[in-house]
């Protein structure tokens, strides 16, 4: 027997709609597509980016003063970690057996945060985690991360971590997590469907690529799970003509990808609701990484490295707490890092 094995298992990544600022309705729905992905035989589901309670499109359509209107609802619509909608979600895990990913808007004090969970089959809570600079105007919304959100978990099926969105184009974050050998990679995705033929970087072909090339330079599986406008959401939030122009239906293009860059399992039309469906073999990754490893044989630490600094930053902290940050353990720590040409 060969003294390292990789377990095979099959994952889901999810391209649906939120139902939008209505938390419990949309655990409800979280709960079921967990349910169609555990019959059919998936060990972990991946949710889009601010799932619960969706995605706050109105902020790229309107200005500040006029978005005013939703912010009472999406802010008692948001989620704090460990409250019982939080467990809610734990419990279904363990129900399922089946290891559970969700973006979600993060309550915490009176602030929102753009955050990720990883929960395992046993229901405990393996992760959660901020993105680190919200994109533009989001900023408006969300808070932000720091660097301990740069984080890769080792578990029984794999070396998993997460990211949102634009993080994605984020040259410096996304080699911090190849440097922690991370072999499956959820990459949630609010929707593909704002301005559309205006800004094609906003749009699925540009940032379908940036999740496969996030596959090939970090040597694993990608899931992109991606969220759909629908009718509903677009007529909540969109009151004209111009703004249904800039906020459109559909946008889903959920995907995964191999760490040879392949895209695996079937596609799904972009205004349909359902689930992308593959095997995520770990042993490929050895096959990847034997030609590319950048942060190991391809590696060059004598011409380009990168600090990275994982202390939790607080507003507030205690004398004890302050001596301890003081430390020398707390340093900031060195990975290797390689020019990209």
């Amino acid at each position: 027997m060969p003294s390292k094995t990789h377990p095979k298992i099959i994952a889901a990544a999810v391209q649906a709609a939120p139902v939008l600022m209505d938390l419990d309705g949309t655990i409800d729905k979280t709960i079921g597509l967990m349910k169609q992905a555990a019959d059919q035989g998936a060990k972990l589901v991946a949710f889009p980016e601010t799932w619960l309670p969706g995605y706050p499109w109105w902020i790229w359509i309107t200005s500040p003063a006029v978005g005013m209107q939703h912010v009472q609802r999406y802010f008692n619509n948001s989620m704090e970690v460990n409250s019982p909608e939080f467990k809610r979600l734990a419990k279904a895990a363990h129900d399922l057996n089946i290891w559970l990913s969700f973006g979600f808007s993060e309550r915490d004090g009176g602030s929102l945060y753009i955050s990720q969970a990883l929960i395992d089959d046993e229901g405990q809570v393996v992760l959660t985690r901020r993105k680190l600079k919200p994109t533009h105007v989001e900023r408006t919304v969300f808070g932000d991360g720091d660097g301990s959100d740069l984080a890769v978990c080792e578990t029984p099926i794999g070396n998993i971590g997460m990211l949102n969105c634009w993080e994605h184009v984020q040259p410096l974050s996304k080699y911090a997590m190849y440097s922690q050998h991370e072999q499956i990679h959820i990459g949630a995705w609010p929707s593909f469907s704002l301005y559309r033929n205006a800004a094609h970087a906003l749009g699925a072909e540009v940032n379908n690529s940036v999740s496969q090339v996030y596959a090939v330079e970090g040597g694993c599986f990608v899931l992109a799970p991606c969220g759909i406008v629908s009718q509903e959401m677009q007529d909540r939030v969109c009151t004209d003509d111009m703004q249904r122009q800039m906020l459109q239906l559909g946008g889903g293009s959920a995907r995964i990808y191999g760490p040879d860059g392949r895209q695996l399992g079937n596609t799904i039309p972009e205004s349909e609701e359902g689930l992308v469906i593959a095997e995520i073999d770990l042993d490929l990754i050895s096959l990847a990484k034997s030609v590319t490893d950048p942060v190991g044989h391809y590696a060059r630490p004598d011409a380009t490295r990168l600090i990275l600094n994982k202390t939790r930053r607080l507003p507030v902290t205690s004398q004890s707490e302050t001596d301890a940050i003081t430390a020398p353990t707390s340093e900031p720590t060195e990975s290797t890092a390689t020019d990209p040409a």
